[in-house]
C-alpha cells in the first residue's frame, strides 16, 4: 500500500469513529485528527503532484541518466 493510500484509509477510519463518538472530549480530538490527516493528504498530493511535473529531460537528469 502507498503512502498515500494508507493516509486515505486513514481519514476514513477515522471519520467512522468521529461520527460514533459520543462524548465531546473525544469528538473534539477525533476532529483535530481528521484535520491533520486533510492537511497531511493535501500535503501529499502536492508532493506528487511536483514529482509528476517533471519534464522527461528533468527527470532522467535527475536520475543521472542525461
Amino acid at each position: 500500500m502507498d503512502h498515500l493510500s494508507a493516509l486515505q484509509l486513514s481519514l476514513s477510519n477515522e471519520r467512522i469513529r468521529l461520527s460514533q463518538a459520543t462524548n465531546k472530549g473525544e469528538i473534539e480530538m477525533r476532529k483535530v485528527w481528521v484535520k491533520q490527516l486533510e492537511k497531511e493528504i493535501e500535503g501529499e498530493y502536492k508532493f506528487l503532484n511536483k514529482n509528476n511535473a517533471m519534464s522527461d529531460d528533468e527527470l532522467l537528469k535527475e536520475l543521472g541518466l542525461e
